[in-house]
């Protein structure tokens, strides 16, 4: 079983809606900036019948070089999460 790519994603779509392939690719593009900007901005940005991306602070922590084993510190960063809607846990699982 094959992952489904972006050009699949954007047929499909456009036969379901009855849209050309051109103005499913924007919506698509525009949707994702969009929801980028939102993030960047507010912290956090829902996504509607698929969860929510936040950002998150994760703290500084020790880590280990996989290679020698040697203790190394890992800096504090930002990061994005994704967080499912409970509407995609129970129907996919």
């Amino acid at each position: 079983m094959s992952k489904m790519t972006k050009a699949q994603m954007v047929a499909s779509l456009a036969e379901t809606a009855g849209m050309s392939k051109k103005d499913v690719a924007a919506f698509i593009e525009a949707m994702s900036d969009m929801v980028y900007k939102e993030v960047k901005k507010n912290g956090e940005c829902l996504v509607p019948g698929f969860g929510k991306l936040v950002k998150a602070k994760r703290k500084a922590r020790e880590g280990r070089n996989p290679a020698t084993g040697e203790t190394i510190k890992i800096p504090a960063k930002t990061v994005v999460k994704f967080r499912l809607a409970k509407a995609v846990k129970d129907a996919v699982l």
